[in-house]
């Protein structure tokens, strides 16, 4: 059985991760490279102007399986406009993400992080963990969810 910590935890440990604040009110820029289990590489560095959703999960996580039917309406109602999502699977099982991904229509990008290498590095201690990183590559929100996620991508994009 996997350990859950709560929010708080994880915003405490996206500090200590190297998003510690600067002199002025922003967070430092978030990057994060991997190559996703299709064979692209997937870089944030590159994505700049575009708002893009880290979405850390698992097939396991009922939080993440509850939250897969909003990330896929959103892909879907605002790709077009500059939005991408990029997953990474805690998932053990890399043949159940594979098949749950392809099921879902989880079109994006994922990495499969059996060994909790990428995830350790940014402090996730507890899943969904989802991220929103505006155009200029900063962390906006760590918990918008639903319809909160909905209107949150709007906001970024006309920014």
């Amino acid at each position: 059985m996997k350990t859950v910590f709560s929010l708080p935890l994880v915003v405490v440990c996206l500090c200590l991760a190297g998003c510690e604040r600067k002199s002025g009110p922003e967070l430092k820029t978030f990057d994060l490279k991997y190559t996703a289990v299709d064979g692209k590489q997937v870089d944030l560095t590159k994505m700049r102007g575009k708002v893009v959703l880290v979405d850390f999960w698992a097939t396991w996580c009922r939080p993440c399986r509850d939250e897969v039917p909003n990330v896929v309406a959103a892909y879907k109602k605002y790709h077009e406009k500059g939005f991408e999502v990029v997953g990474v699977s805690l998932d053990e099982d890399k043949d159940a993400m594979l098949a749950y991904t392809k099921e879902q229509g989880m079109t994006w990008p994922q990495h499969f992080d059996g060994k909790g290498e990428v995830s350790s590095r940014y402090g996730i201690q507890s899943i969904p963990a989802m991220w929103l990183v505006d155009k200029k590559g900063m962390i906006r929100s760590t918990e918008a969810r639903g319809e909160q996620l909905t209107a949150l991508i709007e906001k970024l994009l006309a920014e």
